[in-house]
């Protein structure tokens, strides 16, 4: 077969690492990629939002299967933008269609679908700039902290969790009125805070059956002891050790049947990946919000878990055939951190050599926001790569992450030292 990866970060890195390992594959492609996928894959200079580009690709070098790896160009509609199209409808490609998309490009859509079908979830309420009052009524009403979350796409980083009413208000106000996030926050959900802890879940669907994958919690927060800015996630830990048999068939029954069943009843064509991102309050698990495809960097611990050949899941997702394969799971627990940028998640340069990465033995190097120039690796982004390894619990994994780390260099590198402090 002959496959192409859509995106450039180590999401994708870590999908096109699992899927190289096949003996199904023929040709390897990601779009744009980076200087780590170009090692596995060839790498094509395309934007994941020009569909007409993937289109002769996708002819040119007959692809078979297209896997999309970010949300922009699934709620866009390039997975209809297939359907659609003479010449690709009969090429496979794994993520939602449109329609189901909205799960994650629209807060307020997810938050009715919860309601729907009765899967476990925060109390809410939707305002725009026009009821704005009644917005500030609504908080009144609520406990601090108080979530506000942009409906639209925000790259991670619509959601305000605040202490202070009167700043809570400003805020509402900023988002509603000043387009704190530009068009994403038109619409602003709010919601009850849960106190609890988190983690993600994730889900293969062919749009009738599912496999559930290991579960991950990632690390969001910029600074040590979860402090700081939001960012796309400083490491993560897979699997969750409070998740334990009885807790995940909670999770099973509560929201992933409901859910693929609710996407099934809503007629909202789903092929692809479902993250899940709950909490655990008490002993319930409850949804935080949907993602339609693999979260980052969860898939750095995820997909190094999977122990069976990723290509036949896939091709089986396709043909909607996902009940008729054995999925088989590593046992040992696998950990990532994530180098990044000084000064992100807010301004920070890029093209700063990076040196180090061939000392780094007995552990996976994921590029997020690398390229190659020159024959050189350089920085291209603000979280550029990811370290994961193996061990028979968190902490013997995470010790060997940081052993590893430490051999990384970049100018103004920094990565968070405190992962699973928590657990």
């Amino acid at each position: 077969m002959n496959i192409l990866v859509l995106g450039s970060g180590g999401r994708e890195h870590a999908i096109a690492h699992k899927i190289s390992q096949s003996s199904k594959v023929d040709n390897l492609y990601v779009a744009p990629g980076n200087a780590g996928t170009s090692d596995i894959a060839t790498n094509l200079e395309v934007g994941v939002n020009d569909f007409d580009t993937i289109k002769e690709i996708t002819l040119s070098k007959q692809i078979d299967l297209v896997v999309v790896g970010p949300e922009d160009p699934l709620v866009n509609g390039i997975h209809d933008f297939f359907l659609n199209d003479s010449e690709l409808r009969n090429v496979a490609v794994i993520g939602p269609q449109k329609a189901a998309a909205t799960l994650e490009g629209s807060k307020e859509f997810a938050k009715e679908f919860m309601i729907r079908h009765q899967i476990p979830t925060a109390a809410y309420q939707s305002f725009t700039a026009e009821n704005l009052n009644d917005g500030y009524t609504f908080l009144e009403t609520l406990q601090p902290p108080y979530v506000l979350k942009a409906d639209g796409l925000a790259a991670g980083k619509g959601v305000l969790i605040l202490h202070n009413l009167e700043q809570a208000k400003n805020e509402l106000k900023s988002m509603l009125l000043d387009s704190k996030f530009g068009a994403a926050s038109a619409t602003v959900v709010i919601e009850e805070f849960l106190d609890g802890i988190e983690l993600s879940c994730f889900v293969l669907t062919d749009g009738t059956n599912y496999k559930v994958l290991p579960t991950a919690k990632d690390y969001k927060r910029i600074g040590e002891g979860d402090t700081g800015l939001n960012t796309g996630g400083m490491g993560a830990i897979s699997p969750v050790p409070f998740a334990d048999a009885d807790f995940m068939h909670k999770i099973e029954e509560q929201v992933v049947k409901p859910t693929v069943d609710g996407l099934k009843k809503d007629e909202l064509p789903y092929v692809g990946f479902i993250f899940i991102g709950l909490i655990k309050v008490g002993d319930q698990p409850k949804v935080i919000e949907y993602n339609v495809r693999m979260g980052d960097p969860e898939t750095e611990v995820v997909m190094p878990r999977i122990k069976s050949d990723l290509v036949e899941v896939l091709k089986a997702m396709a043909d909607g055939t996902l009940n008729e394969v054995n999925l088989e799971i590593d046992e040992r627990t696998a950990t990532t951190v994530m180098a990044v940028s000084g000064g992100y998640p807010e301004a920070y340069e890029k093209g700063k050599k990076i040196t180090g990465i061939e000392d780094i033995q007995n552990s996976l190097v994921f590029h997020a926001g690398t390229k190659s120039v020159n024959g050189e690796v350089v920085t291209n982004g603000g979280r550029v790569m990811a370290v994961t390894s193996f061990g028979d619990d968190f902490g013997k994994a995470l010790e060997l992450s940081y052993q590893n780390m430490e051999k990384l260099h970049f100018d103004g590198i920094y990565y968070r030292k405190d992962l699973g402090f928590d657990l």
